[in-house]
């Protein structure tokens, strides 16, 4: 079986070396295989970008090949109406245009991603940067997985972060804004959002919360802003900390900050266009990853008390 593959493979080689030939290349475009796409997802990828005729005959090359297992993902640079088998021939020998994977996740404010970016040998740090401030881009690089090439451009690497939350992001603005709120205020609100949810389930209640209380005009006071404020997210804030002259610190400021604290994920901008119907203003952590919400200032002592005290019993 083994032996039959290999001669699979090198005939699929051969019919790819005479499709160059014999057909005319029709117009470019670029693909994107996904991280653990196997060859049926490969296939309607290819199949919907109009690369290919037949998912089906590209399924069957796989198998007659036993090349599932070396299909790599990436942005791949192809054209329409090729050969399965020419295809599939990209597809495993690696001729895409992209080969570093960087994870760039949820909440990280851009300082973040440019390390990490620098780290992976994609772009210095300071290119980067000195462009999304140019730019004014923080909530807008997209959180997500992405596949870069060496020494890229620093245009060409926030154009793709950028590209990204278009796709993501922008259909979701085109249904319209809660009253009061636009673009700019819904990405800040949903990074305040991205760095207080624990439990996912609970970003549109956290939403709702700092919402009720914008409307209110009720200084937000969340610890997250403050966070960066001083430059890093520390843990266990300070009275000191929360007195830090910024107009960022949302205890000392009324109002929204000035723009995003960190890149959001596509679930708390959601969160953020269609909150929970409820009229909470409070929320304290439970300590146990979920938070308990209240209208009332004098519940929300009694919940931070009960909190305190569980604490307190169990020695944390």
């Amino acid at each position: 079986m083994k032996k039959f593959k290999s001669k699979a493979l090198f005939f699929l080689t051969a019919i790819t070396a005479l499709s160059f030939y014999f057909f005319w290349p029709g117009p470019g475009l670029k693909v994107v295989i996904k991280e653990g796409a196997g060859a049926t997802q490969a296939a309607q990828v290819l199949k919907r970008e109009g690369v290919i005729i037949s998912a089906t005959w590209f399924r069957v090359l796989v198998k007659l090949t036993g090349a599932g297992k070396k299909i790599m993902p990436g942005n791949y640079s192809l054209r329409r109406g090729m050969s399965s088998e020419e295809a599939l021939w990209r597809l495993v020998h690696n001729n895409y245009v992209s080969h570093i994977k960087v994870n760039i996740p949820e909440g990280w404010r851009a300082e973040q991603i440019a390390e990490r970016l620098e780290a992976n040998g994609v772009i210095s740090a300071d290119q980067f940067m000195a462009l999304v401030k140019q730019e004014g881009l923080e909530g807008r690089l997209f959180p997500s997985t992405y596949y870069f090439k060496k020494n890229m451009s620093a245009p060409e690497v926030v154009n793709l972060l950028k590209s990204e939350f278009n796709r993501q992001i922008m259909p979701l603005f085109s249904k319209g804004f809660p009253q009061g709120l636009d673009e700019t205020k819904v990405l800040i609100l949903a990074s305040i959002v991205e760095r207080e949810a624990v439990d996912a389930a609970e970003r549109p209640l956290i939403a709702a919360v700092y919402i009720n209380r914008y409307r209110k005009k009720k200084a937000l006071e969340a610890d997250p802003t403050v966070q960066y404020a001083l430059g890093y997210w520390k843990k266990g804030l300070t009275y000191a900390d929360l007195r830090v002259k910024s107009p960022y610190n949302t205890y000392a400021v009324s109002g929204l900050p000035p723009g995003p604290i960190c890149n959001p994920g596509y679930e708390s901008v959601a969160a953020v266009l269609a909150p929970a119907e409820i009229d909470a203003l409070y929320f304290v952590a439970d300590r146990k990853g979920k938070h308990i919400f209240n209208a009332n200032f004098t519940e929300h002592k009694k919940a931070k008390w009960r909190v305190e005290q569980a604490a307190k019993e169990s020695g944390k």
